[in-house]
């Protein structure tokens, strides 16, 4: 069975998005790091969310067989996360999107050169996207996208992406998605940014001392901020903050309403576009104040991630 990559205490990063092409709003959630999540299912049946990342692709690239890592929810060595094709399918019906993200913290991926990406993006499209494979580890069932947490590797991902991008050409669009860290450029991302093919970008304000928000020098986040939304081309932008002190430290960790006060007003000022941000502690026990705010959102996009 797989192993979690991230810590099994049920911590929520929320995000706020600036929506620069499009009022419409809605939530995204990581789904599949912890059993306690519910099932896909489960998830997409609570209303809450329109995109759902499934995470992760853990393994890829460099010769490597890919493999999928899907935590406690199934065994990909045994088939057995082919039961979530019917899950996937019931979210799409709802008209919500669904995802696979690849990377993540713990994983083991890297491109070894542009050749190797293409063959990956191949993959990908293959046996989760619109193409055709026997193999195919989550069913018959065709996500709409991939989403790109990548925090390691060699600098080939334009190449990845510009040949999913190919592969929307004449069929269904595959959505792109990426969660680069907020100092800028990302390390890992930039070149695949710089194409100017993702959709949403969600840049990680966490952990990242250059340019996370502290009431000292607010500037660095406003900085930092102005240079994301400004330099990469994308339908929608996301800030990260953590939600708990176990997610990034003291030093990170504002509490919703002190960020609420200081940072969203920042951000209003520099874009003029109204958003929102909330915290969440964990889950169960902050569910009915989470229910509560979820009610509240409306054209805002919120993004929620399981650390």
């Amino acid at each position: 069975m797989s192993t979690e990559l991230y810590s099994p205490a049920i911590l929520f990063l929320v995000l706020i998005a600036l929506v620069s092409k499009s009022n419409a709003g809605g939530i995204v959630v990581y789904w599949g790091q912890d059993e306690r999540e519910g099932t896909l299912t489960d998830t997409c049946n609570s209303g809450k969310y329109q995109i759902v990342n499934i995470a992760f692709l853990s393994t890829f690239g460099n010769r490597q067989t890919p493999r999928i890592n899907l935590a406690s929810h199934c065994d990909p060595a045994s088939n057995g996360c082919q039961k979530l094709s019917k899950g996937i399918k019931n979210c799409q019906n709802k008209g919500i999107k669904v995802m696979l993200s690849i990377g993540g913290g713990d994983g083991s991926y890297s491109l070894s050169s542009a050749d190797d990406a293409r063959s990956v993006a191949d993959y990908l499209w293959n046996n989760f996207l619109g193409g055709q494979s026997n193999s195919r580890h989550l069913g018959d069932a065709v996500l709409d996208g991939i989403d790109f947490d990548i925090e390691k590797g060699e600098p080939h991902y334009a190449a990845l992406a510009r040949r999913l991008s190919e592969h929307s050409q004449g069929g269904k669009k595959v959505y792109l998605t990426a969660a680069p860290q907020c100092p800028f450029p990302d390390q890992w991302l930039n070149g695949a940014l710089s194409t100017g093919l993702f959709d949403y970008v969600w840049v990680q304000f966490y952990n990242n001392p250059p340019c996370e928000y502290i009431s000292s020098n607010p500037n660095k986040f406003k900085n930092s901020w102005n240079q994301w939304t400004s330099s990469i081309k994308a339908e929608k932008f996301y800030v990260g903050l953590p939600a708990s002190r176990a997610a990034a430290g003291e030093c990170s960790y504002q509490k919703y309403y002190l960020l609420s006060s200081l940072i969203l007003n920042m951000v209003v000022s520099c874009s003029g576009i109204n958003i929102m941000m909330i915290r969440v502690d964990t889950v169960p026990k902050s569910r009915t104040t989470f229910d509560s705010l979820m009610k509240k959102l409306k054209q805002i996009c919120i993004f929620i991630r399981v650390v």
